[in-house]
C-alpha cells in the first residue's frame, strides 16, 4: 500500500526538545488518520538537529464511503433544538427519521482522496505544534521552534500539494550544512530519502547518531589506553546536537587535575558538552576530553581538539579561582551568616532558617538510626553552607559534593564530611542511598523538613507537576529507610518537623494563616507554640503521600498496590514492618490456602456488614456451643487456638508465621459458612454465631485489613 513521507526541515532544533517533538509528531499524525478512519500498517518518526520525519506505512489511495448516523431532539423538542440540528447535519426535517420518539439522520459521505486529507494533516499540525518555546520571523505569522525551511511531504511517490505561509510542499530534501556538496535532492520514498540523508552526511536516527558517538569514544579511548566516563545524559544531548556526529580526543593542561573531578567533570559537561576519560592505571581523570565535532575534519580533528582544549582551560582557569577562595579559612562561618538573606520560599522563610529546622530534627533523628547526637548537629548545620560559595554558585549541580570537599580541607571529621556530601542523596532512582548513620540522620532530616514545608503551604504536587521534587524527596525517604532497614516510625518523626516548623522564633512569627494554640513541650521540656491540630493534619497528609510513592516503589518489585493500602490501613507508620507485612501477605495470597480464606473473608464480611446496617453490634464475649461436633464448635476451637499465636507471632514481628496461623482458620471458616445457618431464628443462637464470625474478622484484621484486598 501507498506510503506518506513527511519532512519538517527548519533552522537548528534544541536537542532537548526533539524527543518530545517526535513523540508530539506521532501522536497528532495518529490522531488525525484516526479521525479520517485510517488505520495505518506502521508508522514512525524521527528528529534532529534540523528536521522532523515522520513516515507512514499503508495508507489507502482514499477513504471508503461512510454512512453516518446522528441522533437528534426529541419529537415535540421545541423549535430551535430542532432548526440546530438541521443546520448541523444539512438535511431538511422530511430527510429526518423518527425512532423511539427521537428523530435520527442519516449522512452518507462520499470517500475523500487521502491526499486532501494529508494536506490538511499537516496543516494543522505544523500550526498547533506545541513547542515549549516557539518564534516567528521575517513578515510570516507561523509561529515555529526555528525558522521553518521547506517541507516535503510525499505520498504514493507523489508531491501532496499544499502551502502554508508561503511555504510550498515539495520532494527536496536537504544534507549536511557543511560537508559533501551541501545541495537539496529529490526523493519521492523513505529509502530514497533515508540513502539521501546518508550520502550526504546525516544519520537520521537518533539511536544509530548516540551509538555512532559511544562507539567512537570508545574506540579513541582505546587507541591511548583510556578508559570513557560514560554519561547517558550527556550522550542524550550531543545527539540532538550533530547530524554527522563524530568524537574527537584532546588534551587538558595536567596542572588541573587537582581540582575535584567533579568539578572538572561538570565543566566539561554543562558549558562545553565534552565526555570525561580516566586512567585506567591511576584512579581518577586523565588529562584528555573528547568533543563532539559536527564533521569529518579532513586533519582528523587537530585543530578542533585544539580550539576546544583553550576554551577548556579558560572555564576550569575559573573552576580554579573558584576553588581557591572557597578554600580559605573561616568560609563556613561566612557563608553561613550569608544564608540568612537567601529566601528558601516565601512563605518558608530564610535558608538560614531552614538550616535551624534541619539541625534540630537531625538531632531527634540521630538516635534512631544510631547516629551520634552532636555530629549529626554539627553535619545538619553546615550542610547548606556551600550554597554560598563560589563553586556552586557557578554549578549549582555540586552542592553538597563541594560542601563536603571543603569540609575535609578543614580538617572536619571525616563522618561529618560525608554527612555533608552524601545528605541530597538519592537524588534519583540510579543514584545510591546514604548508609552510613550520620549520612541517613541528616539526608531523612533534610527530606522530612523539605515534605513538611511544602505540605504545611498547600504546595503539594499535582497531577505530572510536582516543582519542589516532593516525589522525589519522599521515594528518597522510602528507599533510604527500607535499604538500611531502619526503624524510623513516620509519623512521629513528621509531627516533630512539624513541631519545628511552627517553632515561635522561626515560621509562626511571618505566617498569619496559622492559629497559635496552647504552649506545647518537646521533647527537651521547652516551651514551643505551635497548631496541633495543624501539625496533625499535615502528618496525615504526608502518610497518605508516603503510602502512595511506596505503591510506586513496590510496583516495580511486581507488589500489588492493593495490599500496600490493607496494611497502611492499621495505622502502622513504620516502612521497614509494613514491607515484611506486604511481602508475607503476598505470598500468602497466592497459596491455595490464601485464596480460600479470603474468599471465606468476604463471604463472612458481607453478612456482618448486612447484619450491622440493620443494627447489630459485636457485644459481649462470644459463648460456648453445647453441640461439640457442630462446625461453628469447630470454628470456635480453631479459634482459641489460632489468636495467641497469632499475637505471639506478631509481636515477633514474624509475619510469615502470622500468614500460617491465619491457614489453619480456612477449613473451620469453610465448613462454618457452609455447614451453618448464621441467620438463626433463636436470637442468642444468631448472636453467637455472629460473634464467630466478627471474631474471624478480627482475628484477620490484625494482619490487614482484607476488606482493602482485591479480588
Amino acid at each position: 500500500m501507498p506510503q506518506l513521507l513527511l519532512e519538517l526541515f527548519s533552522e537548528e532544533i534544541p536537542a532537548r526538545m526533539q524527543a518530545n517533538a517526535a513523540r508530539d509528531l506521532e501522536r497528532m499524525a495518529r490522531e488525525h488518520l484516526a479521525a479520517a478512519g485510517f488505520l495505518p500498517e506502521a508508522l514512525k518518526t524521527f528528529a534532529g538537529p534540523r528536521r522532523l520525519t515522520l513516515v507512514v506505512e499503508g495508507l489507502p489511495i482514499a477513504q471508503a464511503d461512510r454512512k453516518e448516523e446522528l441522533k437528534g431532539p426529541r419529537v415535540g423538542a421545541p423549535p430551535q433544538a430542532m432548526e440546530g440540528f438541521l443546520r448541523k447535519a444539512g438535511l431538511t426535517q422530511d430527510q429526518l427519521v423518527e425512532r423511539d420518539g427521537v428523530y435520527m439522520a442519516f449522512i452518507e459521505k462520499t470517500g475523500r482522496p487521502t491526499t486532501e486529507i494529508i494536506a490538511e494533516m499537516v496543516e494543522a499540525i505544523v500550526r498547533g505544534f506545541a513547542w515549549p518555546k516557539s518564534m516567528t520571523w521575517g513578515t510570516c505569522k507561523l509561529r515555529w521552534v526555528r525558522p521553518l525551511k521547506r517541507i516535503l511531504c510525499v505520498f504514493d511517490r507523489e508531491v501532496v500539494p499544499f502551502s502554508i505561509e508561503g511555504i510550498e510542499s515539495g520532494d527536496i530534501s536537504e544534507g549536511h550544512r557543511f560537508m559533501g556538496d551541501a545541495q537539496p535532492f529529490r526523493v519521492r520514498d523513505f529509502d530514497e530519502y533515508a540513502k539521501g540523508l546518508n550520502d550526504h552526511f546525516v544519520v537520521l536516527d537518533v539511536e544509530e547518531r548516540k551509538a555512532r558517538i559511544l562507539e567512537g569514544c570508545k574506540t579513541l579511548c582505546f587507541a591511548r589506553n583510556l578508559e570513557l566516563v560514560e554519561d547517558l545524559g550527556l550522550l542524550e544531548e550531543v545527539a540532538g546536537l550533530a547530524e554527522w556526529p563524530t568524537p574527537v580526543l584532546g588534551d587538558m593542561d595536567p596542572s588541573f587535575l587537582d581540582l575535584p573531578a567533579e568539578a572538572i567533570r561538570t565543566s566539561m559537561r554543562t558549558h562545553q558538552k565534552y565526555f570525561a576519560v580516566r586512567d585506567p592505571a591511576r584512579e581518577g581523570l586523565a588529562p584528555h576530553f573528547i568533543t563532539i565535532a559536527n564533521i569529518a575534519a579532513a586533519d582528523g580533528g587537530k585543530v578542533i581538539a585544539a580550539g576546544n582544549a583553550k576554551v577548556l582551560s579558560a572555564r576550569l582557569s575559573d573552576a580554579r579561582f573558584f576553588w581557591d577562595e572557597d578554600r580559605k579559612a573561616g568560609n563556613f562561618d561566612e557563608w553561613l551568616e550569608k544564608l540568612n538573606g537567601v529566601t528558601f520560599h516565601a512563605k518558608l522563610g530564610t535558608m538560614a532558617e531552614r538550616v535551624k529546622r534541619i539541625e534540630a530534627l537531625a538531632r531527634e533523628i540521630a538516635p534512631l538510626v544510631g547516629a551520634d547526637v552532636e555530629k549529626a548537629g554539627t553535619a545538619a548545620r553546615l550542610a547548606k553552607a556551600d550554597l554560598s560559595s563560589l563553586m556552586v554558585g557557578e554549578f549549582p549541580e555540586l552542592q553538597g559534593l563541594m560542601g563536603g570537599y571543603y569540609a575535609r580541607e578543614a580538617k572536619m571529621d571525616p563522618e561529618i564530611a560525608d554527612a555533608i556530601r552524601d545528605h541530597y542523596k538519592p537524588q534519583g532512582p540510579a543514584d545510591a542511598v546514604p548508609t552510613a548513620p550520620l549520612s541517613v540522620a541528616v539526608a531523612l532530616a533534610d527530606k522530612l523538613d523539605t515534605l513538611v514545608g511544602f505540605f504545611a503551604i498547600d504546595e503539594k504536587p499535582t497531577g505530572s507537576k510536582d516543582p519542589y521534587a516532593l516525589r522525589r524527596a519522599a521515594l528518597g525517604v522510602i528507599r533510604t529507610l527500607l535499604d538500611g532497614g531502619l526503624r524510623v516510625s513516620l509519623k512521629p518523626a513528621l509531627r516533630q518537623a512539624g513541631a519545628f516548623l511552627y517553632d515561635r522564633n522561626g515560621f509562626q512569627d511571618r505566617t498569619d494563616g496559622f492559629s497559635r494554640e496552647e504552649p506545647l513541650l518537646m521533647q527537651d521540656g521547652s516551651p514551643q507554640r505551635r497548631s496541633s491540630q495543624r501539625i496533625e493534619a499535615v502528618a496525615v497528609d504526608l502518610l497518605a503521600f508516603f503510602a502512595d510513592r511506596l505503591k510506586v516503589a513496590l510496583k516495580d518489585q511486581g507488589k500489588r498496590h492493593d495490599l500496600v493500602d490493607a496494611v497502611f490501613a492499621l495505622g502502622d507508620d513504620d516502612l521497614v514492618r509494613i514491607v515484611a507485612r506486604v511481602e508475607a501477605l503476598d505470598a500468602f495470597l497466592k497459596t491455595d490456602d490464601g485464596k480460600t480464606l479470603m474468599a471465606g473473608y468476604k463471604r463472612a464480611s458481607n453478612i456482618l456488614k448486612a447484619e450491622e446496617k440493620k443494627g447489630w453490634k459485636a457485644e459481649g464475649e462470644r459463648g460456648l456451643l453445647d453441640d461439640a461436633s457442630a462446625p461453628e464448635a469447630a470454628l470456635y476451637d480453631a479459634l482459641r487456638m489460632v489468636e495467641p499465636a497469632l499475637a505471639a507471632a506478631l509481636a515477633k514481628e514474624n509475619f510469615t508465621g502470622a500468614m500460617q496461623e491465619l491457614a489453619g482458620l480456612r477449613g473451620p471458616v469453610d465448613a462454618f459458612l457452609d455447614g451453618v445457618f448464621v441467620n438463626s431464628e433463636v436470637p442468642a443462637e444468631r448472636d453467637n454465631r455472629l460473634k464467630t464470625l466478627a471474631a474471624v474478622r478480627d482475628a484477620m484484621g490484625q494482619v490487614a485489613d482484607f476488606s482493602l484486598v482485591a479480588g
